[in-house]
């Protein structure tokens, strides 16, 4: 045996060793990241072309490949429609797949395969068909990826051969621009939902639309005018949104489907997913993408309204507009991009909060369902899919973008486990029919390799963002924030506006628009905590999962110092709650005050996804 002094001078080498290496201690953990974050770019660029090779061989020209038959589906026609009613008889697809994949093929560095799919839809590509679509997904999937395509076909990383382009995208765009006014020509300025390309609207058209159908465009025909310097495109995108925006409540809630011709409200329930999720979306990148002020407005005001009637704890369910009142208690699928949309707004804590619970429901079930009944804890009876949905991937890549917690790549690894694990087949990557029992569906949707390979990508190598600033659609097309496309440039990108906060490690820049999205606040919790509304601080209606400040002092109470006889670590003040730590920072919490609560910290740099604290009445 070693003598008793040897051991003891082990032991306390052992204990201090860590701070005698810290370099390379912090080298190893990076280089494990790194070596981490090439595989896995490796994985998700496999998974792509996985999907996009059998898409070329069994499907192209046709809109989406079905990997289990190894054929094809010209699903433009059938996106949005349930019933699958007047279907085009002679409609042969406009490639819908790789109109999709352009973008996902610049950001993996395939400027070669991008040329080839510049120069065959150059030839080949006419919207002069009898075919009815929906204008919602074919602005979002269409005319988004002609417009993405077409910028990054022309900026300056010269992609193309010198001469072989000459703006046949934006042309395709602008041709299919022109097809959608006929659309608008109602008398509340709201668009129809559903189109002929060829005819217009059709005699009887439906005059039911959705929220997001007439909310959600101005993004790509917003573009569209800043490309082709017509502003009709935007003109018209921009007078629908009005409209709607006129059609709130009191309490600045919408519903989700709306008649175009009275401009009466059909559904008053509503919430965050769908038929009103890109509604939201698009109000706060409109703002950023365009800079107009009555955008930031728009999208204040309701974003406080979500946060006030929809939320419950970490959950959001369904509330009736005119009163605010809970209808429908559920997780759907699409929900799942609101925590992406609350990094870009600031809304830190609260996108970290509700991201989890959507990785808690994916890990429970190996991906996600389409729809979860949070009041009865249990699978929708019918709605048990999932079709490749992107909206998780999504979320977790702005999560990691914004704190640099690996705890996110790793959620990004289950994901893309659990793609190749139960939805690769030979043909693709097929949709899930029912998660229970994993039975597959003959569909690969276009937004697989648009959105989800994408945003998997970019977790992992996000060197296409380096230098540059991009707004991503809501079926993640890149588009480039341009001063030039700017009424008046939003504050956050003029340096004469910026200020600095203080910090305990070094001073942090932050922007006017930051401080006008989550102020600085001086809250004192100590005595009564006077909860502040903007859109980093705003309670929910429900008394019980309000979302408060907590106080974190070093200075302890003269009754806690007595009563414990001993020094003790700092408190934290949390409406009767105290909890015990070693930090010290001004926090928020969104959450209800149970026993035994676990609070995670919100520091300068970020969400440490470790450090948990656990609370005690």
């Amino acid at each position: 045996m070693l003598p008793r002094q040897v051991v003891k001078w082990i032991l306390v080498f052992l204990v201090i060793s860590p701070s005698l290496f810290p370099v390379s201690v912090s080298e190893a953990d990076s280089s494990y990241w790194s070596a981490k974050k090439r595989h896995m770019k490796k994985k998700v660029h496999d998974m792509f072309y996985h999907a996009y090779e059998n898409y070329l061989t069994h499907a192209f020209p046709h809109d989406e490949l079905k990997p289990l038959s190894k054929s094809f589906t010209d699903s433009l026609s059938e996106l949005g429609n349930l019933k699958l009613e007047h279907l085009p008889q002679h409609y042969n697809g406009s490639a819908l797949t790789l109109i999709e994949s352009m973008s996902s093929l610049v950001i993996m560095g395939n400027n070669t395969e991008f040329e080839r799919a510049v120069l065959w839809l150059s030839e080949n590509l006419n919207f002069d068909v009898d075919a009815r679509i929906n204008l919602f997904e074919c602005n979002i999937r269409v005319l988004g990826g002609l417009v993405s395509a077409h910028i990054l076909a022309t900026d300056s990383a010269n992609r193309l051969v010198q001469g072989s382009y000459k703006n046949q995208l934006l042309t395709l765009a602008e041709d299919l621009g022109r097809r959608f006014l006929p659309a608008f020509d109602t008398p509340t300025g709201l668009p129809y939902a559903w189109i002929n390309l060829k005819y217009g609207v059709m005699e009887n058209e439906t005059t039911e639309t959705s929220t997001s159908g007439c909310g959600s465009l101005i993004l790509e025909m917003g573009a569209l005018s800043r490309l082709t310097g017509d502003p009709i495109y935007e003109s018209a995108a921009l007078r629908a949104l009005r409209r709607l925006w006129s059609m709130r409540s009191s309490l600045n809630l919408l519903g989700t489907t709306l008649d175009v011709t009275t401009g009466e409200w059909i559904e008053y329930s509503s919430g965050i997913g769908a038929g009103v999720d890109s509604f939201y979306e698009y109000l706060f990148k409109a703002h950023i993408l365009f800079g107009k002020e009555d955008f930031w407005r728009m999208f204040h005001s309701a974003y406080l309204a979500v946060q006030k009637y929809f939320r419950h704890g970490p959950w959001y369910h369904e509330a009736d507009m005119r009163n605010g009142k809970a209808t429908y208690w559920q997780l759907t699928s699409l929900q799942a991009f609101w925590p992406g949309l609350q990094v870009l707004v600031g809304d830190i804590a609260a996108a970290n909060s509700s991201h989890r619970e959507f990785v808690h429901v994916w890990k429970k079930f190996g991906v996600l369902p389409e729809r979860y009944l949070l009041d009865h804890l249990m699978l929708h009876p019918t709605e048990k899919y999932y079709p490749l949905r992107p909206e998780l991937a999504e979320s977790t890549f702005y999560l990691y973008q914004a704190t640099k917690d690996p705890w996110y790549l790793e959620v990004g690894e289950s994901i893309v486990n659990s793609l190749n694990s139960y939805t690769k087949v030979d043909g693709g990557f097929a949709s899930i029919r029912d998660v229970t029992t994993m039975q597959l569906e003959d569909h690969q949707h276009s937004f697989f390799l648009a959105e989800t390979c994408k945003y998997l990508y970019l977790l992992f190598d996000d060197s296409f963002l380096v230098d540059r600033n991009y707004v991503f659609t809501t079926e993640g097309h890149p588009l480039p924030v341009l001063s030039s496309w700017h009424d008046r440039l939003p504050e956050a990108y003029i340096p004469r506006n910026w200020t600095f906060l203080p910090s305990e490690k070094q001073a942090r820049r932050a922007s006017a628009m930051t401080l006008q999205v989550c102020p600085a606040t001086s809250l004192d919790c100590r005595h009564r905590c006077q909860q502040v509304k903007s859109a980093c601080h705003i309670p929910d209606a429900r008394s019980d999962h309000s979302r408060t400040c907590i106080y974190v002092t070093d200075e302890l109470s003269n009754e806690a110092q007595q009563s414990e006889g001993r020094k003790l670590s700092p408190i934290i003040h949390y409406e009767g709650l105290k909890v015990s730590g070693k930090k010290k920072n001004l926090l928020r919490l969104e959450s209800a005050p149970h026993n035994n609560e676990e609070i995670r910290v919100m520091e300068d740099s970020g969400i440490h996804h470790n450090s948990s604290w656990t609370a005690h009445q």
